[in-house]
């Protein structure tokens, strides 16, 4: 996963898995799901992304429990 932030385009991009995206969904104005050949989701990009969050959550991250689920996982 990776996480970026264009601040000349002010554009937040969350890359779920690295492949290059085959279509994209509008989920609302400016909110663009991305899938690959099969429909699943690859990656979110917000535009405007200053004026939908804070100055704080742009900055901050945080994760939970991501690698001990991901080592549970089968």
């Amino acid at each position: 996963m990776k996480i970026t932030y264009d601040a000349e385009g002010d554009v937040l991009y969350i890359q779920l898995r690295c492949v290059t995206p085959a279509d994209g969904v509008d989920i609302e104005e400016g909110v663009t799901a991305e899938l690959d050949d099969a429909g699943h989701l690859v990656a979110v990009e917000i535009l405007d992304a200053s004026k939908r969050l804070t100055p704080e959550e742009l900055v901050n991250v945080s994760y939970e429990n991501l690698l001990l689920a991901a080592s549970e996982a089968p």
